[in-house]
């Protein structure tokens, strides 16, 4: 089966992956069946996660049961990248189809995607099939089968020059940074970071830590804290169930210092996306707000974002709730989206935040929590909380209607028949709020420009046709919405050197006709997506959101200015600059005719990519 649209023809796949951050969704389920278990859930990994939770609270750990899995990949996209590293087809001119050959493949090693569409399956492990006739030689391809997305020979070692040894000269104003790169030239990753710079003893004495993410790999995570901290308590909070959360309790198993806060996830298909490091120093409390998830892949060859708060020092004994508190308010923005985990395990650190003094923050925090909110509570989060903040703000400005919105990201939920479904009739009406001024839909005449990879982005990026497991836009969800990609920009990023880096990182931002000024800026763990931003229900007067997101908000007002100038060249970094880096090119260009978006779950055999290889997913 095949689907035309002006951006290309596709050929439909049998596999069905929709909606926001790589959890499946059923096209017709019931709220209540989709709260059953799924099948194929072992009783043994369900008596193992319940036993786990109790003994693991009295201090006590238990073997866990054996597990037929990988460690936590992330995705059925990420699956597919896992895969199609595992067991590349490269490109042939001649020979059987790469169709059969990867079906020939299949049967030899036992890996195939899993055709799941319940809200219920695992997204964070590879799947294994069974064949009709098991041998031992498929469980010896299982015992090798390495831990990362990759394969175990794909990823080289940095070379030591690739790490800072002293705080790098990056931009202090904005403390916007972007992670560091793997074979892109030198100086497009003088000042931007790694996750064991942001660790390291460069920033602090740190003495306890918690990380919130939505995929780890908690070896390769424990490696990256330098040896002296290395033994020093972590907290991971985190949203799996089941399986997947047995198997992140045996990943942790070897680290006695490594302890686990569960995300409530009571609304289906919501996910636990948010990515946040707090880092609690002998010297103080610090914050990072990111885009990776804890795994190697991400911290490799993606383009990926990062906010780094200041230091943050000890209010002195006896300090009022009040002190410490910003003119944007994070201080008690924090202290609630940790609140609404509703988790006692984070009710140390909620403590922790009240003792420290956060008056240098200048960013706004903008947090999405599973629920659904009446009143006053609709702008606490979500896309109406960031509607509120420029409202409140902002300044209209002279001609605005012409002043751009962009959007960038790495994933696509549905978004409806048309764009008057939510695109324009919620969330572009938010991204073009300037100052008080309510106008009751977006204007017409103001350009949204969506900037997401194609297919050719994908094929000749440093990773290949892999980098798209981390893009996993389904065909399901693409050819319900034709009418998006005639929205949509292609990824390019010349001026900080990550053209061939494709994007993990997702930025919302307001930009001038001329594209030399932002009106204003917003890094996140949000896509696009109404999981993730939520949505108007109940004749508007009810907001659902489904999933915990979390980002910062720049604000030229916040920095004494009115605008922020684009910085066009900010690597490399030699110092502040009251100019902001944007990570990718402005202005975007839309895609030609001949552009398609990239969508994870086809196959693509025209062309090789950049490691000889083509996308045959199974």
């Amino acid at each position: 089966m095949s689907q035309d649209s002006q951006h290309g023809k596709w050929t439909l796949s049998s596999s069905d992956s929709e909606d926001e951050d790589f959890r499946s969704a059923p096209s017709k389920s019931s709220d209540r069946q989709l709260q059953k278990e799924p099948p194929g859930i072992e009783e043994d990994s369900k008596e193992f996660v319940q036993k786990s939770d109790s003994l693991l609270n009295r201090g006590i750990k238990i073997e866990p049961p054996p597990l037929t899995s990988t460690p936590a990949i992330g995705s059925e996209a990420r699956k597919a990248a896992h895969y199609n590293q595992q067991n590349p087809v490269k490109f042939e001119t001649k020979g059987p189809s790469p169709a059969v050959k990867r079906k020939n493949e299949s049967e030899d090693c036992g890996w195939a995607l899993s055709s799941s569409d319940d809200e219920g399956s695992d997204p964070a492990v590879g799947s294994q099939t069974k064949t009709r006739s098991p041998s031992p030689k498929r469980k010896k391809v299982e015992e090798k089968r390495p831990e990362s997305p990759h394969g175990a020979s794909y990823f080289k070692e940095e070379p030591k020059e690739f790490f800072e040894t002293s705080l790098p000269p990056a931009d202090n104003t904005f403390r916007f940074y972007l992670t560091k790169v793997t074979g892109i030239e030198k100086k497009y990753n003088t000042g931007a970071l790694h996750i064991k710079e942001i660790l390291s003893p460069l920033f602090g004495t740190l003495k306890e830590s918690v990380q919130f993410n939505y995929c780890f790999d908690v070896p390769w995570m424990v490696q990256q804290y330098p040896p002296e901290f290395r033994d020093k308590p972590v907290m991971i909070v985190h949203g799996d169930k089941r399986e997947a959360k047995a198997r992140l309790i045996q990943q942790a198993q070897p680290y006695a210092h490594v302890r686990f806060c569960q995300a409530k996830l009571d609304i289906a298909f919501g996910t636990h996306h948010t990515k946040m490091m707090l880092l609690w120093y002998e010297e103080g409390f610090r914050v990072v707000i990111l885009t990776s998830n804890l795994i190697r892949a991400d911290w490799y060859q993606k383009t990926q974002g990062l906010w780094m708060s200041p230091l943050y020092p000890r209010l002195p004994e006896g300090s009022p709730d009040t002190a410490g508190e910003s003119p944007t308010n994070f201080k008690r923005d924090l202290i609630e989206y940790l609140g609404a985990y509703r988790a006692p395990e984070l009710s140390e650190w909620i403590e922790r935040i009240k003792e420290h003094d956060l008056s240098e923050t200048r960013v706004y925090l903008i947090g999405s929590t599973p629920g659904r909110f009446l009143g006053d509570d609709m702008e606490r989060w979500g896309h109406l909380k960031l509607r509120k903040l420029l409202r409140e703000h902002t300044r209209p400005i002279l001609g605005e209607e012409a002043w751009p919105v962009v959007g960038q990201f790495s994933s696509i939920g549905s978004m409806g028949a048309d764009k008057t479904k939510w695109l324009a009739a919620e969330f572009q009406r938010t991204l073009m709020t300037l100052g008080a001024s309510r106008k009751s839909s977006a204007s017409p005449d103001t350009p949204m420009h969506l900037v997401y990879p194609n297919v050719e982005n994908v094929r000749t990026s440093l990773e290949g046709y892999p980098a798209g497991g981390s893009l996993p836009y389904s065909i399901q969800t693409a050819q319900k919405q034709l009418w998006l990609h005639s929205y949509f920009h292609r990824w390019s990023a010349e001026g900080t050197g990550r053209t061939h880096a494709m994007p993990h990182i997702k930025t919302y931002m307001r930009v001038s006709p001329d594209f030399t000024e932002l009106a204003w800026f917003l890094v996140t763990s949000a896509n696009l997506s109404k999981a993730a931003w939520g949505a108007l229900e109940k004749n508007n007067t009810q907001m659902m959101v489904r999933s915990y997101e979390l980002g910062v908000l720049y604000l030229p007002s916040a920095y004494n200015m009115t605008k922020f100038k684009v910085q066009q060249n900010p690597f490399p970094a030699t110092g502040p600059s009251t100019s902001f880096p944007l990570p990718f090119d402005l202005p975007p260009q839309p895609y030609s005719s001949k552009d398609q978006p990239w969508i994870w779950n086809i196959p693509y055999t025209q062309a090789p990519d950049t490691h000889g290889n083509v996308w045959v997913p199974s």
